[in-house]
């Protein structure tokens, strides 16, 4: 590992979605504390529709949100908003963009960049998966966990799409079923047991 690799070593969230997937990341980003050293980023798998949730979720949270561009450098105390018809990955502590691997039937663009993280980031990572058609993100999982990170589902009657936090629950590598309040809870209780001054 390069040095510029080995100082990202703050907590990645990755929050995947699809349908229902705006009720529970504002539910979650309105009760997350703005300074907790981690970088939330949400990976919306709507594949035609163009993402308007750069500009609807600053409403909710005091962090910084940001629509994810080719090489954006990852930072704690931000939420990133995967483009669409992406594939997202990252390198060098940087966000990589690749033209969609599965354009066709339902992306699987959760569990891509899940793979990813667990391939390239030092930090803590955390794997949120909610609201949503489909199961996009199960796959990834357990080898989340396999190098440390946290799963977490969304409890199937908070969800109003519980396909994909079903599918989650199911691949029998989740270590929490929640609300997206109560993932919030979560989320601030790692952040900070993994911070570096522990």
């Amino acid at each position: 590992m390069n040095a510029k690799i080995s100082a990202k070593n703050f907590p990645v969230v990755c929050v995947g979605g699809s349908a229902g997937g705006l009720d529970a990341y504002t539910r979650l980003l309105q009760h997350l504390p703005a300074d907790m050293g981690v970088a939330i980023v949400i990976v919306n798998h709507l594949r035609t529709v163009p993402t308007r949730l750069h500009e609807i979720l600053p409403r909710f949270t005091a962090m910084p949100v940001a629509l994810i561009t080719e090489r954006l450098d990852i930072q704690p105390n931000h939420v990133f908003i995967i483009p669409m018809q992406r594939d997202l990955h990252v390198l060098d502590g940087e966000f990589r963009l690749k033209p969609i691997s599965k354009p066709r039937g339902w992306p699987d663009v959760i569990t891509v960049f899940l793979r990813s993280l667990t391939e390239h980031w030092d930090g803590k990572l955390i794997a949120v998966i909610v609201s949503g058609f489909d199961g996009d993100g199960a796959a990834a999982l357990c080898g989340i966990k396999e190098v440390g990170g946290i799963t977490i589902a969304q409890k199937l009657d908070t969800a109003a799409q519980p396909d994909m936090p079903r599918s989650a629950i199911a691949s029998g590598c989740i270590d929490f079923v929640l609300s997206p309040e109560e993932i919030a809870k979560e989320i601030a209780r790692i952040a900070h047991t993994a911070s570096p001054a522990q």
